[in-house]
């Protein structure tokens, strides 16, 4: 169990790290992502984001075959 905390604390740090280059890149701003104001805050959900680095994902553990 505690690797599985692990692994999703690196992920969320390279997630993290990484987000200003992906926003460079357009990711944040594609059709199907929402971002909308709610008492004050402002809440974004990355669906499309999310999806397609998803699928880069699995591509890429395919080919390594992880």
């Amino acid at each position: 169990m505690i690797r599985w905390f692990l692994a999703i604390f690196v992920a969320l740090v390279l997630i993290g790290a990484v987000n200003p280059w992906l926003h460079r890149l357009g990711f944040g701003r594609l059709p199907g992502d929402i971002r909308f104001t709610l008492f004050g805050r402002e809440v974004f959900l990355p669906v499309t984001t999310t999806l397609l680095l998803s699928a880069v994902a699995s591509l890429v553990a395919k080919f390594f075959h992880i």
